[in-house]
């Protein structure tokens, strides 16, 4: 006799996963794929077409129900009440096993401030002590001692600049980047505006995330091993997949509302990072644990009183900025996840954050059409750019050129602006059409690709010529996209699908 790996009971129509070989009872591991998409126990995907029927004995058949009218309709009540039942024990226990991890690094959290503090005030009495001996020895009257504990109030992060280790750090970073940004060219491995003509459907990654609430809000696709992608959703899940293995790596819970920005920390002797900012006002961070090989918590941000609208690593990759709808943006370090500034509160909100390449200005757009940029450094604005009169807009998304003279932001309800900052003026605008929304914005690393997701599908421009290259509506609503290596590839999300374009191979 075998078991259903969900309810632990003897399955009466029993099927086995072709992908895993667990057996589960029928009727729940459909509820369940139909919720989530994948193997409850091993997290791969998993559809009902890879689920086999076992065929049991006639000898060994369960006994028919009873024929009576009322009765077999109040077992199969019951039956649905259980079934419902046994998945919500399955969700709590997978929810239980991340609290559980989360509770261990904060208990270890807590004990490591603990020692810290203990050692503080051992420091603080032998200070006391010495300076009584001292004032001892000269005659003097020692001074009263304060009957309690110092209180430490937390420091506003709204007053002053940036500690001055961080500013040298942030310009021995620009210094290195704008030197070779003033000769830059376009890589050569990186795909021509020829080669994304030809662009074409690849491949399609089908039901990720929860069916309910259903969509694909953000999308990051890893530098170091480029079949790696992070997506974060409406269901308040971050999940990181491997498109070669067709699995999901890590399927992250903590939000408790939609998940607005991910974003990876890929960097050279440390481990990867995987960041996250909501509609729950907080940031959340994730480190790879080589012991257990999963992803564990590592930090939560609460520095924000309003919605995470901007979520980026800075150049140097040691820190994380933060924007958001409460006017106001901040800086992270992502050695001790400790708030390094945060801005004073702007006179409008944050609705969408990028960071120039050479990593001393920051771009916030507003719901009010304009956007403004800051120096990093000292948190003053640097320019303020509004188009021209028209109807008001949200700013939902920018993207700075890597050459660093262009920004890409909406510049109205339909169509797309390229400022140049050195004019601080639009310098082209490309019209998308009175029904095209924009969802996304994101020029590629080689600065010779625009593109714009939306209502109406993936467009992608040449930058210069402004020559429309491709457009891809299949799938009808791009949320988000992202470039693949060396722009050979166009990652988007259409629902809960991820489909990848490039070249025909």
């Amino acid at each position: 006799m075998f078991f259903c790996a969900i309810s632990g009971e003897p399955p009466q129509d029993p099927v086995v996963s072709s992908k895993s070989g667990h057996v589960y009872e029928k009727r729940l591991i459909h509820k369940y794929i139909s919720e989530n998409g994948t193997d409850p126990i091993t997290g791969e995907k998993l559809e009902e077409s890879d689920l086999v029927s076992v065929k049991a004995s006639p000898n060994a058949a369960a006994p028919r129900l009873p024929t009576h009218s009322s009765i077999p309709a109040l077992l199969t009540a019951l039956q649905n009440e259980w079934d419902a039942l046994t998945l919500e024990t399955f969700a709590l226990k997978q929810q239980y096993n991340s609290t559980r991890q989360e509770l261990s690094y904060s208990l270890y959290a807590q004990d490591a401030a603990s020692r810290v503090v203990a050692r503080l005030m051992r420091e603080r009495d032998a200070a006391r002590e010495a300076l009584a001996n001292v004032q001892a020895s000269m005659g003097l009257e020692p001074s009263a001692a304060p009957s309690g504990d110092v209180e430490m109030v937390e420091e506003s992060a709204t007053e002053g600049i940036l500690p001055e280790d961080v500013v040298a750090q942030i310009e021995e970073t620009y210094q290195a980047l704008s030197a070779v940004r003033k000769k830059r060219k376009a890589p050569a491995e990186y795909a021509t505006p020829a080669q994304v003509k030809t662009f074409t459907p690849k491949h399609t990654i089908p039901s990720l995330h929860s069916a309910s609430p259903a969509g694909i809000t953000s999308i990051a696709v890893s530098a170091a091993n480029p079949s790696q992608f992070l997506t974060g959703g409406n269901d308040k899940i971050v999940q990181l997949y491997d498109r070669s293995t067709d699995k999901v790596l890590a399927s992250l819970k903590g939000h408790t509302k939609k998940v607005n920005h991910v974003a990876l920390r890929e960097r050279d002797g440390q481990s990867t990072l995987l960041l996250s900012g909501g509609a729950d006002k907080i940031a959340r961070v994730w480190s790879h644990d080589s012991a257990s090989g999963e992803y564990i918590p590592r930090s939560t941000i609460k520095t924000h009183k309003g919605e995470v609208s901007g979520l980026a690593v800075h150049p140097t990759s040691n820190l994380l900025v933060l924007s958001s709808l409460d006017k106001t943006y901040s800086l992270h370090d992502l050695a001790n996840f400790s708030q390094i500034y945060r801005s004073p509160a702007s006179e409008e909100a944050f609705s969408s954050m990028a960071i120039h390449p050479d990593g001393t200005l920051i771009g916030v757009g507003t719901p009010t059409s304009t956007i403004q940029i800051f120096d990093i450094r000292s948190g003053a604005i640097a320019a303020t750019l509004t188009p021209a009169d028209g109807a008001p807009f949200t700013v939902n998304s920018l993207s700075f050129s890597e050459n660093g003279y262009h920004l890409l932001a909406p510049n109205s309800v339909s169509s797309l602006g390229v400022w140049d900052l050195r004019k601080q003026k639009i310098g082209h605008s490309i019209p998308l059409g009175e029904g095209f929304n924009i969802n996304k914005v994101a020029y590629d690393f080689s600065a010779q690709l625009l593109g714009v997701a939306g209502s109406e599908g993936l467009r992608v421009y040449a930058h210069k010529t402004w020559e429309e290259l491709v457009r891809f509506e299949e799938g009808g609503e791009v949320s988000t996209f992202a470039y693949g290596a060396h722009s050979k590839e166009i990652w988007g999300a259409s629902g809960r699908d991820v489909r990848i374009w490039g070249v025909p191979e």
